[in-house]
């Protein structure tokens, strides 16, 4: 039986860093400031494995073009009027600085998937890709999963073979509705940041539902709407549900931007927001705190998506037999002024 080659995991496990560190050091590249205490660390755990760089190990510091390709599955009119979406490119931004390389930016329109995921790995210009905005219909993921550069999923997908980073959406939706009904709430509405093939939108309908069936609250689907990114959709959203005439005292609206489309449908309708409806949100974008009232809302840890996805891409870069990785980031529950206790609930 054929020895087990010493990968770059096993120097950066003996010497306590990261992978990309353990490039780094090896492949003298000084684009990032690393303690000298810490590169004897990883030149004494290198000697000590006898292990030597091969060839993809020294990928950033190749003729390669030193770029990485961030993919958007979306149409322009719903990048652009995406407000958490800035918050990932500024993370993104901030991480590639630091290493030295270049981000560039490429959107794909939905059913294109196939056709410009070929395009982009067979190009020379980007050594590996971020994916995001995932959906869970994206045919194109089997080219990506057989392309012969790294691509990390910024979301999940089921059943995908990528690597990824993201939060728990089930587990995030269900700390949302907890709050709802804590507070007392059991008729709470839902609508979607998005279209059901959109994974984030799948995942977050889900932890909905499970939240209200934990409690022992009946899943009352005339109560569910689905909104598509913008405070347009939730707008239209929220007057469809005032117009079924179906009771309901709160809502979980599953991005802020959709909450900012909905409360405002539910002023115009003289509603008094949380007195007669509560709203919890999900991103904690930085207008949340400013809405009218406050909003309620789910913190993602947007900068810290994006800083880990990019270094899971130098990982892959510098070593490409590293085991596959599904990275979830845990999210937090920010109360504000946008929810109240149900009137004539018993504490």
């Amino acid at each position: 039986m054929a020895e087990r080659r010493i990968t770059s995991q096993d120097v950066a496990d003996l010497a306590g860093v990261s992978r990309t560190t353990v490039s780094f050091v090896l492949n003298n590249d000084t684009r990032f400031s690393i303690r000298p205490e810490t590169q004897q660390k990883v030149h004494d755990a290198a000697a000590k494995l006898g292990y030597v760089p091969n060839a993809s190990a020294r990928a950033l510091a190749s003729n390669q073009a030193k770029a990485i390709g961030l993919i958007m599955t979306r149409d322009t009119h719903y990048i652009s009027s995406d407000v958490f979406l800035p918050q990932l490119i500024g993370g993104l931004l901030d991480s590639v600085k630091l290493f030295g390389i270049s981000l560039l930016i490429e959107w794909v329109e939905p059913g294109q998937q196939l056709q410009t995921y070929h395009k982009l790995t067979g190009s020379k210009h980007i050594d590996g890709m971020i994916l995001t905005i995932s959906r869970d219909d994206d045919t194109g993921l089997k080219v990506l999963e057989d392309a012969d550069i790294p691509v990390v999923l910024m979301g999940t997908v089921p059943n995908s073979q990528l690597n990824s980073v993201d939060i728990d959406n089930a587990a995030s939706a269900r700390k949302a509705v907890n709050h709802l009904l804590k507070l007392g709430h059991r008729q709470i509405a839902c609508i979607t940041d998005a279209q059901l093939p959109y994974s984030s939108a799948t995942q977050r309908l889900r932890g909905y539902k499970q939240a209200l069936a934990a409690a022992g609250v009946s899943i009352d689907e005339s109560l569910v709407r689905f909104g598509d990114f913008d405070a347009e959709s939730g707008y239209k959203a929220m007057q469809s549900l005032l117009k079924s005439k179906h009771e309901f005292s709160a809502v979980f609206a599953a991005s802020d931007n959709i909450s900012f489309g909905a409360m405002e449908a539910a002023r115009e309708a003289g509603l008094d927001i949380p007195g007669d409806l509560s709203f919890v949100g999900h991103d904690d974008i930085p207008l949340a705190r400013f809405a009218n009232p406050p909003l309620t809302t789910i913190r993602v840890p947007a900068a810290e998506i994006a800083r880990q996805s990019c270094q899971l891409l130098l990982e892959l870069l510098t070593d490409k037999v590293s085991p596959k990785q599904n990275i979830l980031l845990e999210t937090e529950l920010i109360v504000r002024n946008s929810t109240k206790e149900k009137e004539g609930t018993n504490r």
